[in-house]
């Protein structure tokens, strides 16, 4: 399988499309919440993220000529550690089709978002998983990853959220 990463530019038609494309799939998938995109969503999402400084966005692509297809999406938005006094790059959507999955598609959407943070300065990248998604799981602390904790004696971070 020919396989490569582009960075996503939001205002080309192209990479709007297939982001969208790959952004709606993962939101249908059991993982992403089992609901598609909303129609306001699905026009807005590129737009927004052009106007945001810290996003970055790759694309995986395989094929060649006509047969060219988009295959996995990363979404990333710059952060700051107060502790490092340095940006952070915080993984916020990583999707694969399931035709493409364990084919390393994955590690390569992973380490174009790492190449970008760190040619950003970066000191980290941060991701959020389901711990149910032992698949996911596997793939993050093969790239590395691993469950952030300061002193194993106070336990391990745990992601919350409050909707408004």
């Amino acid at each position: 399988m020919s396989l490569r990463t582009e960075r996503v530019d939001y205002r080309n038609p192209r990479d709007a499309q297939a982001l969208v494309m790959l952004l709606d799939a993962y939101a249908r998938d059991p993982m992403g919440g089992g609901e598609g995109l909303t129609e306001e969503v699905k026009l807005r999402v590129c737009a927004d993220l052009a106007q945001r400084p810290g996003a970055a966005s790759f694309i995986a692509w395989t094929g060649t000529g006509d047969s060219v297809q988009a295959i996995g999406l990363v979404n990333c938005l710059e952060g700051y550690s107060t502790f490092k006094a340095r940006p952070l790059l915080n993984i916020h959507d990583i999707a694969v089709l399931p035709a493409h999955r364990g084919q390393g598609v994955g590690q390569a959407l992973l380490a174009a978002a790492q190449a970008h943070a760190q040619s950003s300065g970066c000191c980290k990248l941060t991701l959020e998983v389901l711990t149910g998604n032992a698949t996911a799981l596997a793939s993050y602390q093969r790239f590395g990853f691993a469950a952030y904790t300061l002193d194993p004696a106070a336990g391990q971070a745990r992601f919350m959220h409050k909707w408004l």
